[in-house]
């Protein structure tokens, strides 16, 4: 049997993200991972919207925030 009694709970949080807006794409960007104030699709060039996602919280230490 696996010890899992040390293990932290994962921290998720509503978390604004930009989604691709093609329907053949499924990228998305966390908002402070983003590189410019409105990205461009990082796979396929379209634009992204805004929008959130329930997700894991994950601090990028290069952001200027």
């Amino acid at each position: 049997m696996f010890n899992r009694k040390n293990q932290e709970e994962v921290e998720k949080l509503d978390t604004i993200v930009w989604v691709c807006s093609s329907d053949d794409c499924n990228c998305w960007v966390r908002d402070n991972f983003k590189s410019s104030e409105e990205p461009a699709c990082p796979i396929c060039e379209s634009k992204m919207e805004q929008s959130t996602k329930f997700i894991e919280v994950v601090h990028n230490p290069s952001s200027a925030m």
